[in-house]
This record gives structure tokens, sequence and C-alpha cells, in this order.
């Protein structure tokens, strides 16, 4: 069986103020295209399939367009629902679009049924992990304490049951969207630590022949089943370096995996320049990026007059402009968000209560801090799922 593993869509997002519809579109299309000349038996899709819990109007359109185009081709697509997708808008009329053959998992109760589809070898059974917010689930499977690692494990747990009760030689394949370990992070993620840990090991999806990955931006390879394919669009100049693509992949008789990258059309390529403005605006080599979407950094110890007025003239697409001058790192005048890049709101706290008392938090203090910022994102998940 072939199947095209996509994923993180984002259907109404934009790049920096960019309207990125236009090249959203180009991409279904390209999906379409793909599908119908590479002979794919099923589409699956890992989560993220729009940006935020209501969207746009214009992105309800486009998927409608995608799911209309998919079912006229008669392939069988499987759908979850992302962390930045609201499960019940997205669930919607789940019942009546199965009949069409798109078939949308966005329940958790719902993962250790599977869709099941048949080639020439027998059947290949997908489980649809939608997106699962440990402080959301942990009840519905029975974990004493809400964490990624845990309600994920005990949904592949009800995975394996089912199979297991299935006939020799089924083939299984899983979607989920989740932060395995060993997967690169880009800066267009919605951070989804709870406990202060993210991510879950790739031994959590062992007895499956392929788990389809969603949450990561990145198209990578964590191990030979358990791949993400990345999102088919750049939202963010962190992933100026990435090659963005669907994985094409074919599960043979035995359930073996081989798999083919599938380019995505790209709009408009990024560029990250850096350096002093005088530089950057003489510099011969980088007349490669005076087409693209650049993010430019400034280094210049003094502020320069109408930076961005100037660097349009040689970079018209330039979409982002930041500043920071060259200084040492102990320099008082290094920025606040500088010294604080790269750190978590759990570090940042412990930080702050060093600073006031002259002492870090114990382990305990730790605990209830690590406690106060789940009960908020909690809360925060709470709220969206009801707007």
């Amino acid at each position: 069986m072939r199947l095209l593993h996509t994923s993180d869509w984002h259907l109404g997002r934009a790049f920096h103020r960019v309207n990125m519809l236009g090249a959203q579109a180009e991409f279904i299309g390209h999906l379409v295209t793909t599908v119908r000349e590479r002979e794919v038996d099923a589409v699956v899709v890992s989560g993220d399939v729009y940006d935020r819990a209501v969207p746009p109007l214009a992105a309800v359109e486009l998927f409608d367009d995608a799911l209309h185009r998919l079912a006229d081709l008669g392939v069988p697509t499987v759908m979850i629902s992302g962390n930045h997708d609201s499960a019940r808008r997205l669930g919607v009329g789940a019942g009546l679009i199965d009949r069409a053959g798109i078939h949308l998992r966005t329940e958790p109760s719902g993962c250790g049924t599977p869709v099941v589809l048949k080639d020439d070898h027998g059947d290949v059974v997908f489980y649809g992990l939608p997106y699962l917010e440990p402080a959301l689930v942990k009840d519905e499977f029975g974990v004493e304490k809400a964490g990624h690692e845990s309600v994920l494990a005990a949904a592949m747990d009800r995975v394996r049951a089912d199979l297991a009760a299935r006939a020799r030689g089924t083939r299984s394949v899983v979607l989920a969207h989740a932060f395995v370990t060993g997967g690169e992070a880009s800066d267009s993620e919605r951070d989804i630590t709870v406990g202060g840990v993210a991510a879950v090991p790739a031994g959590v999806f062992d007895g499956v022949d392929y788990a389809a990955l969603g949450h990561l931006h990145g198209c990578q390879t964590i191990t030979e089943r358990v791949r993400y394919s990345g999102s088919p669009l750049a939202y963010s100049f962190s992933e100026a370096d990435h090659r963005k693509s669907m994985w094409l992949v074919d599960l043979d008789a035995a359930g073996a995996v081989t798999a083919e990258r599938i380019d995505c059309p790209v709009p408009r390529a990024l560029a990250r320049i850096r350096g002093p403005l005088e530089e950057l605006l003489a510099d011969p080599g980088l007349a490669r990026h005076e087409g693209a979407w650049v993010e430019a950094t400034l280094t210049d110890p003094v502020r320069p007059a109408d930076p961005m007025a100037r660097l349009t003239e040689r970079f018209p697409h330039t979409l982002s402009l930041a500043f920071d001058p060259e200084r040492a790192p102990d320099d008082p005048d290094v920025s606040y968000a500088r010294r604080l890049a790269g750190r978590s709101d759990q570090q940042i706290a412990e930080d702050f209560v060093a600073h006031v008392r002259g002492a870090g938090p114990d382990e305990d203090e730790q605990g209830v801090l690590r406690d106060a910022f789940d009960a908020v994102r909690a809360d925060a998940a709470v709220k969206e799922v009801a707007r």
C-alpha cells in the first residue's frame, strides 16, 4: 500500500503579515496531483490542519475544497486534529464525511478504533491519535499524572490491544501529533511542554509498522518507521534551511517500509542576513537573496537612520528587521530578550526566585512552579476548546 504522509498545513496562517492562502492553495493542488500521478492508495494528515481553533472563512473554504478534491479521486484520507486545531470543530460532520472516504479522527476515545483499508495483501489499519492535551485526557486514559508520555503510552496500549486481536499479518499505521525525542524544533511550533517535559520516546510507537507524525515543521526521520513530514510551507525564518516535502511511503506485504521525499512548491525563498547595514547593502555575495523574503539583523553599534527603507531598496521583500549590536555577553546593555533567549518559562521563573531572595527554589518549590505553569496551560486549552 502506498501512503502520502503530510501534516501541519496551518491553513489561514500568515508569514510575517504576508497572506499565505494562495501558497496553501497551490500546495493543495500539488498534493492532489501527487496523489493522482503517483498512484497513492491513502493520504494521512497528522494534525494542525488549521492554524487556530477558529480559522478564518477563507481557510475553511480551502479545507472544504481539499476534501472535495480528495474525495473525487476516490483515495481514502485519514486526518487527525493537532494542538492548533479545535478538535470539536474539525470533527463536526465526521460521520457523514466518513462515507466519502475522508476519515476525521479527533476524539481521544477513538484511539483504539482504526480505519480499515485493504490491498492485495490484506488489511492495513490506521489508528488516529489526535493531539492529546494531558490535563484534559488523563481521566479518559486512566493515568494518575498528566504527562505527554503517559497519555500517549496509554493510547498506544489501546492500539496494540486492538491490533493483537486482528488477523496475523495485519499491517498498521499510527497518526500522532506529538514532540518525539530526537526531533528538531523550529520557531513556528506552539510549545506543548507539560510538567517540564515535552518530548516522548520513539519507543512509544513500538509494535506498529509506520508512525506518521505531525507537530514539528521540519521533515525528519526519527527511525525508519517513525517520521515527521514537516509543514508544507515555511512559517518562520528558522525554517530557512528546510526542504519542504511530504513522505511517499510504501508498505509491502510484510509491513516493511520504504520512503521517498516529495518536494512541495516554494512560493519564495527565505534568507537570514546579518551584519552592519552598510555591509549588507554593499556585499555582492548577497545578490542571490534580493528576490527572497528576508530577515535582517543589524549589528551596528548605533542604530542607523531609516534602516528598513534602505534595506528594501536592495531587498524589496524584507519582512523582519532586528537589532543586535555586537557586545560582550556581560555588557549591561545586552537586551533582556537576548538574555532570556532559549530559556523556558520554568527556568525564567526559577531565575527570578534566585534573583529576589539570593537562592534558587528547592525541589518542592520547583514542583509548585511546574504545577502552576501546567495549570495555566490546561486552563488555556479548556478555554480554547470552549470557544
